[in-house]
This record gives structure tokens, sequence and C-alpha cells, in this order.
């Protein structure tokens, strides 16, 4: 109906205020909304002060392209897999061996003593070949392991089946991807993308960021990190390749005057067992990179600090010490720092990395580029013009075509607009190239529904109905239309989003909300005009 009661008069031009509220920000300077401190000041404490983010294209950023070291994630299977077969054979009875199970070639080589163990060695190391586990978490049929007696009767050679690599392949690279992508969203950045490409190979692409180097540093270090307790009195010579005691191992440090230390083995707690990390400050204001365990972590490292007054204890980055403390107490509350030559920027990406976790493989950069900041704003300048253009045709061609009636559909579209980028301000969307192709689409497609509405209006006046009546028609009829033509593109853009990356997710954004937001200010907002325009100006002809 044409008559607006006056709580629905007030919530659509509530949904308009806030449109254009949420979307004030992307034209006010930071320096205004922020000011020289940085703080939001008022009126920019209360009101929204969110803006649009921009994408890799628009704003420029870093684009890298990293692949797996698969590799090392097979060979340490097949380590793993050599100390579960030592393991296995020593159980009772034994299966004596003719020297330790060896990685020959990727793949364990196990000679037996006696040749009629054979049978019974194959059946035990059956225990241990388990079924793939498939993407999502069943168990298929294939086995992770190709047992075969090499023929002679005394060799047995164990091989990780192809099955079993497809799978450690996708769990590596999904595993990676999402590390990767807690360790750059504890930069601070906006709507990275960071996906897979093919087989082996991980996408990042941060906006914003100018320094790929810095995203490099962050991606690509493992950050497998363990505290082991100092061993002294060892001598590792100058060049730190003298002999050391089992379960003694030589680690480099960052220290010139101390290149190496000889530390225990066995890690006493490991970067699983920390449950946050974060940059902070010595008591001489030096940056530090504070930590806690949880509380298996605490338990032990309290226990062995308690145990190991005036000792040293190492703490291991990637097989290299980056800090060796002397303990003057125990640490008993599962919580401490670690110091060393830090920047306020170094301890923070060592925060960032160590709270992620660490990656299951290393990562390699084998493509980078740089997107500058004027590639972003000529994009952003050809956008605006796209934009410009299309808006001023499409109102020129309503005035024509529609006379007042085109006046309200210029009004409903500047709105639209303005809701539109309120939306992706509100949200905190990022808006790509594709998505300002959107943008310009959804324009278009805006004035569909007032087209539909104004002739089915003008068919009813000409079939003699009055002007009133010939409206409230226009709309009723025309309603029906409306929905269904928006409905399967808004469900077309749904699908473009969930199946859909980077850029095509961008252009799946943009013109989603801009459907709701067209179909609101078309029906709904220019509804409301026409109503007040009878209401108010009382015209006895249609003026179109």
């Amino acid at each position: 109906m044409l008559y607006f009661p006056p709580w629905k008069t007030v919530l659509i031009l509530a949904v308009v205020l806030i449109g254009f509220v949420f979307t004030l920000p992307n034209f006010v300077p930071e320096s205004v909304r922020h000011g020289e401190d940085g703080r939001a000041h008022a009126p920019w404490s209360f009101l929204p002060n969110q803006t649009v983010n921009l994408g890799l294209d628009l704003q420029g950023g870093s684009h890298l392209v990293f692949q797996v070291d698969l590799d090392e994630v097979r060979q340490e299977r097949l380590n793993n897999l050599q100390d579960d077969v030592r393991i296995l054979f020593r159980g009772t009875p034994p299966i004596l061996t003719s020297g330790q199970p060896a990685v020959i070639d990727s793949q364990i080589v196990v000679r037996l003593s006696d040749p009629e163990d054979m049978a019974r060695a194959l059946r035990r190391l059956d225990d241990i070949n388990d079924r793939v586990t498939g993407t999502g978490g069943q168990a298929g049929t294939a086995r992770t392991l190709d047992i075969r007696d090499s023929g002679d009767g005394r060799t047995i050679t164990i091989d990780i089946s192809e099955a079993e690599l497809d799978s450690i392949r996708r769990r590596t690279v999904q595993q990676s991807i999402s590390i990767i992508r807690r360790r750059i969203d504890g930069m601070g950045t906006t709507e990275p993308v960071i996906a897979r490409q093919g087989d082996d190979r991980v996408l990042v692409q941060v906006p914003g960021e100018s320094d790929p180097q810095r995203i490099i540093e962050l991606v690509g270090t493992t950050a497998r990190m363990t505290f082991h307790m100092v061993e002294s009195g060892v001598d590792l010579g100058p060049d730190c390749r003298g002999r050391t005691p089992p379960g003694i191992g030589a680690y480099p440090t960052d220290e010139p005057s101390e290149p190496c230390l000889a530390v225990q083995r066995r890690a006493l707690v490991t970067g699983e067992q920390l449950t946050n990390a974060g940059q902070s400050f010595d008591e001489n204001g030096q940056p530090v990179v504070a930590f806690t365990f949880n509380q298996s972590g605490a338990r032990a490292f309290g226990e062995a600090t308690q145990r190991n007054i005036g000792r040293r204890f190492a703490v291991v980055l990637d097989d290299v010490i980056i800090t060796a403390p002397v303990i003057r107490s125990a640490i008993l509350g599962g919580s401490g720092i670690i110091q060393g030559n830090f920047t306020v920027r170094s301890a923070t990406d060592l925060a960032t990395m160590i709270g992620a976790g660490a990656l299951p493989a290393r990562l390699a950069p084998i493509e980078e580029r740089t997107v500058g900041a004027s590639q972003g704003q000529d994009s952003i300048e050809r956008g605006q013009i796209a934009i410009l253009i299309g808006f001023g045709l499409v109102i020129v061609f309503m005035w024509l075509a529609y006379g007042y009636f085109g006046i309200v559909s210029t009004a409903a579209l500047i709105t639209n607009v303005f809701l539109l980028l309120g939306a992706l301000s509100g949200l905190q969307a990022t808006l790509t190239l594709p998505g300002i192709a959107g943008i310009v689409l959804t324009i278009g497609m805006a004035v569909d529904a007032n087209v539909l509405i104004y002739e089915r209006i003008r068919e009813e006046w000409r079939n003699g109905r009055t002007l009133a009546s010939a409206i409230e028609n226009g709309y009723n009829h025309a309603l029906s239309a409306i929905l269904d033509a928006n409905i399967t593109t808004f469900i077309a853009a749904a699908v473009l989003y969930m199946m859909g990356a980077g850029p095509v997710r961008g252009f799946a954004v943009t013109l989603g909300i801009g459907i709701l937001t067209s179909v609101f200010t078309a029906f709904v907002l220019s509804r409301l005009l026409i109503a007040t325009w009878l209401r108010f100006g009382r015209p006895k002809k249609l003026a179109m």
C-alpha cells in the first residue's frame, strides 16, 4: 500500500541514515578521524570509523608463492618409521637383525639374521601398516606402507605408499595454510589472500605490506621451538665439531663470541605446549618475547628449573639457539620471557611465529612480486571513472524516459551506492578491481526494478485507473518479477563466493550486497518517496 505508518517511515529513514554514517569515514581523511596520535577523536570515538579495505590490486602490497618442501616431510616420516621398526623388533620375542634398520633410497631396509623369522617379522610389521586417512577423516582401503620381501628370504623393504604420500601432501599443505594465516593475521593486516596453488604450493597476497622480505621471513621460518638444558664441560672445539657424549648435541648460536653450545637433545618442553606468546619489554626497557605454557608445559618447565638452579638452559628455534640464560630461581608460574638482541619488530614477528605454531615443513619462496602504490592508485582512479560514467548514463536515461519518476530512481540509486559502501565498510570487506566491476553492474541492475515498476504503472494508467491506483498496482504486480530476478542473481553470487577465490569472491561480495541494497532502495525507498509526492503534491496526472 502507498500508506506508510510513522514507524515504517522512521525505520526506512533509519536504515538510510545508518548507511550514510558507515559510508562517511571513506570521505574523511585519516588524519582527521584519528589525529596525529593515532587515537580516534570525537565524533569518531563513538561513531563508526571503519573504511573499505582495498585489495592488493588497489592499494598495492606483496604477492608471493611458496613451495612446500615435501621431501623434508617424507624424510622425517622415514626417520620416525625407522625408530618404530627398531622398537617393534625388540618386542617379545625379539627379532634379530643384521645391523639396525637403515634408510636407503627413500625406503627402510631391514636384514634379518635368521630367514626363519621372515613370516613373523612381516606379521609384526603389519601392526604398524595402518589404513590411509582420507580427506574427511575416514580410513580408506589403501595402506600407509608397502612392505615387501626382497626375494632373498632375509631382506625386507618398507616404502611409504603412494596413497599415503598423497595424504601427507594434502595434510601438509593444508596445515601450512592454516599456520600461515595465523601468522599473517598476527601482523594486523586486513583480508590477506592465502590459498593452495597446485599440489605443493601456497599463494600469499598481503595488501598494504610493501616489504615482501618480511613476509618471507615470517612465513618461511618453520618456527619449531624447544627448550633444552645446556651441558657444561663439553669441549666442542673452535669449529664446533668436537665429540659429544650420547644424548648431547652441538647447536649453533647467534652470538659470535659463543658460536655453539652443547645441549641435551631431549627437550624439556616444546613450542606445542605454549598457549600464548607476545612482544613485551624487560625491566631495562628492551624488547623481549613473553610466553605462557599450558598446564603440562608449566609443570615440566617448573620442575626442570627447580632442579637445575644455577645451570643454563637453551631456547632453540629451528635448530639454532636464540638465547641461553642462567636459571636464577625456579620458574613455577608457567610463564617467562625470551631475551635476545631483539627490536620491537623482530620480537613481534618471533612472537607471532611461535604463537601460530610450527610449520609442518619448510616453505621456499619461488615467486615474489610487489604491486606498487602507483599502480593501485591508477586502478582506483580508473574504477572511479567507470563508476561515474555508468552512473551518469543511467541517470540521464531515467530522466529522459520517466521524468519525475526518473528523479526518484536517481535518488534511490545514489542512496543505493551509499548503502553499498556503508555495508562494505561495516563488514570490513575487501574491495578489489572485480569488486568495482560488481558495483558498476549493481548500478545498472538497480534501475531494472524501477523500470519494471514504472512500465507497469504506465500500463495501469493507460487502462483507465486513477493515479494512486495505477501506482499501487504497479508496485504490487512488479514485486514478483523483481524478487525472481534478484533471488536468482543472489544465488549465483553466493555460489561464486563459495566456489571462487580471490578476485572472484570480491566480485561476488559487492554483487551480493548490491542486490540487497538495490531491492531495498528501488522498491521500498522509491515507494516512500512517491507516496510522499502523492500526499503533498496531489498531482492529477502521471508525470512520465
